[in-house]
């Protein structure tokens, strides 16, 4: 089990019709390692201190979810998913009631 998995994830737009999950810690440091630097402002660096913080175990990981969520929200790149995006629902395939073995 990853130890440093979001309660929920993060959905951050990129581009216009993207939707990126940001499941867990190493998501959201990847995500911000790869930001663009020329857009790297004040508000990132205490995004990236935060996930960087959480990751060394001296801040709690839902710190590093909140501010990854704030981070995203100020340049409205933050997505509100409300119904389960495709990739995150099994087909159904007419096993209904019936276990999978």
């Amino acid at each position: 089990m990853n130890d440093r998995l979001f309660d929920s994830p993060v959905y951050v737009k990129e581009g216009s019709s993207l939707i990126q999950e940001i499941a867990c810690l190493e998501d959201a440091l990847e995500f911000l390692y790869n930001w663009p630097k020329h857009r790297r402002d004040p508000v990132y660096r205490v995004t990236l201190n935060a996930c960087q913080s959480a990751f060394e175990g001296k801040t709690p990981l839902s710190a590093a979810r909140r501010a990854f969520c704030k981070f995203a929200q100020s340049l409205d790149i933050f997505e509100e998913v409300t119904v389960p995006l495709p990739w995150a629902t099994a087909p159904d395939h007419g096993h209904r009631g019936t276990a999978l073995v």
